[in-house]
C-alpha cells in the first residue's frame, strides 16, 4: 500500500519536519528577494531565441531542396516546440513571471504552442498534481488513467496492453495532456452547461493548433505542401516524446513515492514540503539538456518551489541537496537514461497481475509504504545510527535493504 504516516516513513520526529520546512522557506524567501532584472532577462531572451528558431526551422523546410534540410527543419522545429513548451509554456502557467507584471507573460494570458488549453490545464496540473502530488485518488497524474504505476491500483485486463499503450501515449502526449485538462475541468463543473463550455473551449483550442500546423503552413508551402506537413507531424511528434521522457522520468522511477488520502488530512506546510521530497525525482543533466528540459530535470525543487524562475533551479538544488544530507534524506536522481529505465521495468511489471509479481505491495521498488521497516533488524540499525546523529530515511533504506540481502543469503 502507498505511505500513510509520511514522518514514520521518513524517521522524522514532528519537530524535524518543522524545522525542514522553515529551512526551506528560507530558501523561497531568498530567491524572491533576490530575483530581478537577471531573471527577467532570461526568460525574454528564452522567448525571442524561441520565435527565432521557430521561423529559422520553418523556413529551412519550406526553402530547402534536399532531405538534409528537411531534417533540419523538422528538428529544429521540434527543438522550438519543446522550449515553448517547457520553459516557457510550462514554466509561465505555473506563475514563475507574474512578478514582472508583463501582460505577455503571465500565467493568466500565456496559450502555449499544443493542443490542450492551458486554462484547462492549469486546473489539473497547478492545482490537483502539485497540491496533491502522488496521492492516490487525488491527483490524477499517477498514471494519466491509462498506465498503472504502482500496485496501489488494481490491476485489469486491459492493462496488460500498457507496454503498447505507453508507446501510443509517448507519440501523442499532447493529446493526453489536452484530454486529461478536459477531464479535470468536466469534473470541476457543476452542471451539464458549464461542461459543454469546456468542451468547446478545447475544440476551439484543437481546430486552430491543427489549423496552424496541418493547414495554414502547408497551404502556404504550395506544390510543396506535403514537404510541410510531414515536417510538421514529425516535429510534433518529437516534441510529445520529449515531454513524455521528461515528465516519466521525474514522476515515476524508483524512489517516487505514493501517498494514501489519509496522508495529507491536516498536513502541513512543512509536511506537504517533504511529501513533495518524497514523491518526486529528478535526473542528472548540464546546462543544454536542462534548459530543453524547461529545467525540470530538477523535479524535486519545482514541486517544492512551483511558482520560483526556473533558471534558478539549478543553485537552488545545491542547497535542497545539502538538507537532504542533513536530515538523512534522499535525493531521488539518476542519468536520464537510468531514471527511464526504470520506469519501463515499473510499466512493464506492473501490466501483469499481482500474482505474477514477487515483492510485497509495501516493500516493491515502485510502491513502498512505512510497513515496509516494521523489521526488528531495521529497527535496530536506524536506533544505531539516531546515536550517531544520523536518523532519517536514507539510513532506514539502508538497513532494510542490509536486512532484505541477509534474508535472501539465508533462504538460499
Amino acid at each position: 500500500m502507498a505511505i500513510t504516516d509520511v514522518a514514520a516513513y521518513a524517521h522524522l520526529t514532528e519537530a524535524d519536519i518543522e524545522a525542514l520546512g522553515r529551512e526551506l522557506d528560507l530558501i523561497r524567501r531568498d530567491i524572491e528577494d533576490r530575483r530581478g532584472t537577471r531573471d527577467a532577462n532570461y526568460i525574454r531572451r528564452t522567448i525571442a531565441f524561441q520565435r527565432a528558431l521557430d521561423v529559422a526551422a520553418r523556413l529551412t523546410i519550406a526553402l530547402s531542396r534536399n532531405r538534409t534540410g528537411w531534417i533540419l527543419g523538422a528538428v529544429g522545429l521540434a527543438v522550438a516546440k519543446s522550449v515553448e513548451n517547457m520553459e516557457i509554456g510550462h514554466n509561465v502557467g505555473h506563475g514563475q513571471w507574474d512578478w514582472m507584471n508583463d501582460p505577455e507573460i503571465h500565467s493568466g494570458t500565456w496559450e502555449w504552442d499544443m493542443a490542450g488549453l492551458s486554462s484547462q490545464w492549469r486546473y489539473s496540473h497547478n492545482y490537483r498534481h502539485h497540491v496533491f502530488t502522488n496521492v492516490l485518488g487525488m491527483d490524477d497524474d499517477i498514471g494519466f488513467g491509462v498506465m498503472r504505476v504502482t500496485r496501489d491500483q488494481r490491476w485489469r485486463p486491459y492493462m496488460a496492453l500498457q507496454p503498447l499503450q505507453n508507446l501510443v501515449l509517448a507519440a501523442t502526449f499532447e493529446w493526453g495532456i489536452a484530454i486529461h485538462g478536459l477531464d479535470a475541468e468536466r469534473a470541476r463543473a457543476t452542471t451539464r452547461p458549464e461542461k459543454i463550455v469546456q468542451a468547446k473551449a478545447l475544440i476551439r483550442k484543437v481546430a486552430r493548433q491543427a489549423g496552424k500546423d496541418y493547414l495554414l503552413f502547408p497551404v502556404l508551402s504550395g506544390r510543396r505542401w506535403r514537404r510541410t506537413l510531414t515536417a510538421n507531424l514529425t516535429a510534433n511528434m518529437l516534441r510529445n516524446v520529449w515531454a513524455y521522457l521528461v515528465i516519466f522520468c521525474g514522476h515515476f522511477p524508483d524512489g517516487a513515492e505514493k501517498f494514501t488520502a489519509a496522508a495529507v488530512e491536516r498536513e502541513t506546510k512543512a509536511e506537504w514540503y517533504l511529501r513533495q521530497m518524497l514523491g518526486t525525482a529528478n535526473f542528472d543533466a548540464g546546462p543544454v539538456l536542462a534548459f530543453l528540459s524547461g529545467n525540470l530535470c530538477y523535479q524535486i525543487e519545482h514541486h517544492l518551489f512551483p511558482d520560483l524562475p526556473s533558471n534558478r533551479y539549478a543553485e537552488i538544488a545545491v542547497r535542497v541537496r545539502a538538507l537532504c544530507d542533513k536530515y538523512d534524506l534522499p535525493y531521488t536522481s539518476g542519468s536520464l537514461l537510468r531514471q527511464y529505465l526504470l520506469v519501463m521495468r515499473t510499466i512493464h511489471k506492473l501490466a501483469l497481475p499481482d500474482r505474477f509479481l514477487t515483492a510485497t505491495s509495501d516493500d516493491a521498488p515502485e510502491t513502498a509504504s512505512e510497513r515496509k521497516f516494521l523489521g526488528s533488524d531495521t529497527i535496530a540499525a536506524v536506533t544505531v545510527a539516531r546515536w550517531s546523529g544520523r536518523h532519517g530515511l536514507r539510513t532506514a533504506l539502508r538497513a532494510a535493504a542490509a536486512r532484505a540481502a541477509t534474508m535472501k543469503l539465508s533462504a538460499t
